[in-house]
């Protein structure tokens, strides 16, 4: 009887061993990398999937894609898939140069899904091409963050006058001066292609696929595989291989949008409400700090 039990427990711990596998392979094979070419291939085309909200995680994540690009002689070029609202300032800012040292070793053509705005186009500036598709979003170039907040109580101690929380004087610079670089990079990238003003570009609007073509935000109208082939056209490649990454899926994902009185309203799946809520923001500065007085024992440099 013992001896039926044993194989009973193990034949457990088997199944229990193989659904765990295929869930674990379930998991990682999203974000696998094959760059290995086949005997006839002329290279690689890497894809590189930018999604979601711009963080500092997942720009972690493309920032070692786009390492591995560089690193790997098999590798010839890049197509960055997007589809992002944005995020906040300083993720932003690592994915805009991350590509930008990207492009400066081997072509890089950016291919919006269905939005490219705020940091998420900040980051694809330095492309060498970006492709559309008619119902993608691109656009919102643009900073909005928090006002200043109250004076600090008296019963705060600290080392200097601007040690304490920022003004909306202060704030308002700040943001100024980001979307001064924004825009100014927008100009500096796009500024050939675009028929805006820089008063115009600064207004942060989104745009169809088509206008975006039309005004210069984006070059061509055109789905992931003719990205792809114009990547390995960049690299001098006729036949070629291509290596996809794409992450797990994840809450923040852009839905739908829709035409308001005030433009057109982007709609993307909230991880707070469960539920659809608009993207109201163009990049995100990072929050300010909350400060509570009851909170005495942490402090920060």
């Amino acid at each position: 009887m013992s001896s039926n039990s044993s194989a009973t427990s193990a034949k457990a711990i088997f199944v229990v061993a193989v659904v765990a596998a295929v869930l674990v392979s379930a998991v990682l094979a999203p974000v696998a990398h094959d760059y290995a070419t086949s005997a006839q291939s002329d290279g690689t085309v890497s894809v590189i999937t930018v999604s979601g909200t711009i963080s500092s995680t997942t720009v972690d994540g493309i920032a070692e894609d786009l390492r591995n690009a560089r690193t790997n002689e098999s590798i010839k070029a890049v197509v960055l898939k997007v589809d992002s609202g944005g995020g906040a300032v300083a993720p932003s800012e690592r994915l805009y140069l991350e590509v930008l040292r990207t492009a400066e070793e081997m072509p890089v053509v950016a291919s919006v899904q269905g939005v490219g705005a705020s940091g998420a186009y900040y980051g694809m500036l330095p492309a060498d091409e970006i492709y559309v598709l008619s119902s993608s979003q691109v656009g919102s170039v643009g900073v909005i963050g928090t006002g200043g907040t109250v004076p600090l109580p008296d019963s705060v101690i600290r080392t200097g006058p601007d040690k304490a929380q920022p003004t909306t004087d202060q704030r308002r610079r700040t943001i100024e001066s980001l979307k001064r670089q924004f825009v100014g990079r927008v100009m500096e990238h796009r500024g050939e292609n675009i028929t805006l003003s820089r008063e115009e570009v600064a207004y942060a609007k989104t745009y169809l696929g088509p206008e975006a073509v039309q005004n210069g935000f984006a070059d061509r109208i055109g789905a992931l595989p003719t990205a792809i082939d114009r990547a390995a056209e960049m690299a001098g490649m006729d036949n070629y291989d291509v290596a996809r990454q794409e992450p797990p899926n994840s809450l923040g994902l852009i839905l739908l949008a829709s035409d308001t009185d005030n433009g057109t309203m982007i709609y993307k799946r909230s991880d707070r409400t469960n539920g659809l809520a608009p993207v109201t923001q163009p990049l995100m500065v990072d929050e300010i700090p909350y400060y509570d007085p009851e909170v005495s024992a942490n402090a920060s440099a």
